[in-house]
């Protein structure tokens, strides 16, 4: 099921109370997207997938416009997610690095529901955020703060996540106070989750800076000043041992981005299949068609790849918790 932003929030809410954290996939094609929910039922898991400008853009969804990737993704998520087969399992679908120009005429039209072509028929997002890598402090909390008054002024519920500079080290807990505190003071109860550095870093290398006490701090501060319980929502995880996410989640963390490893496993998968199916792709061998059908590779994509989420699931303690 494809939960809504007030939903989100109470999953959320069950994610601190229960101590577990939710996996959230960056995920670039129709397939990656049954791999992941297939993965989720097998383990009666909530999950997340979320998406990055590049993707919406990228040819298996927009080919160059976002506004048609977006609403494209959202549309064959929820088909998948409303299916007999998925329907018991907890949907988010959640907008990841979204930046430049884009950013907030995007993130507004999704607020207020994107065309499906069915009809009237609109969907939008679980939740929402904006890259912050490139914005100063004062334009990270505009942005933010522009997205909850096209809320209110919609009349309709959104469930944000606010970053800092995640890959800039771990964030000082006086820059969480002038983030999180000027927006709570001007639109109160629309951030539900905060991603500030804790000392990893997006890519595949060791993650060796990475701190869990600051996890810790930065939960407690921004639970504090929000009068409500926040989860941190851990970017960078693809280099960070079983150790080191067992003890992000212990400290606070309730959501978990992977997009580089996973990237990583399915294009070796899919290297590996070219390179050990070449004769069966010559035009005289029997199995030439289903081969090269899209099914075949797949097949042996998920093989590899499904393994890989169920084991990440578990040890993020998502298991169980549909």
């Amino acid at each position: 099921m494809l939960l809504d932003p007030l939903q989100a929030r109470v999953l959320f809410q069950r994610a601190i109370d229960n101590h577990f954290a939710i996996l959230a996939v960056n995920a670039d094609s129709p397939a990656a997207l049954t791999d992941v929910l297939e993965a989720a039922r097998q383990c009666q898991a909530p999950i997340m997938i979320e998406t990055s400008l590049w993707q919406l853009t990228g040819h298996s969804f927009g080919a160059g416009d976002p506004y048609l990737g977006l609403a494209r993704y959202l549309v064959q998520l929820a088909v998948l997610a409303e299916s007999e087969r998925y329907r018991n399992i907890p949907v988010l679908f959640h907008t990841d690095h979204i930046k430049g120009p884009v950013t907030l005429p995007l993130l507004k039209a999704a607020l207020r529901g994107l065309p499906t072509g069915i009809g009237n028929q609109t969907i939008r997002p679980s939740t929402l955020s904006l890259d912050s890598s490139a914005l100063t402090e004062e334009q990270n909390i505009a942005s933010i703060l522009e997205l909850c008054s096209e809320a209110r002024q919609a009349l309709l519920p959104v469930t944000l996540e606010m970053e800092a500079g995640v890959d800039d080290g771990i964030t000082p807990l006086e820059v969480a106070r002038r983030l999180i505190g000027d927006v709570e003071a001007s639109q109160p109860g629309y951030l539900a989750l905060w991603a500030p550095g804790v000392g990893t870093q997006h890519g595949l290398g060791e993650q060796n800076a990475f701190s869990a006490d600051a996890v810790k701090q930065h939960q407690e501060l921004a639970s504090t000043l929000t009068g409500r319980p926040i989860g941190i929502a851990l970017h960078g995880s693809s280099g960070l041992s079983e150790t080191g996410l067992r003890a992000a989640v212990a400290a606070g963390v309730t959501k978990v981005n992977w997009s580089s490893e996973s990237l990583l496993i399915r294009s070796r998968a899919a290297q590996d299949f070219y390179a050990t199916h070449g004769p069966q792709l010559e035009k005289g061998h029997k199995d030439w068609k289903a081969t090269a059908m899209d099914h075949g590779i797949q097949s042996f994509v998920s093989a590899r790849y499904q393994p890989k989420v169920i084991e990440r699931i578990q040890i993020l303690g998502g298991a169980g918790q549909a």
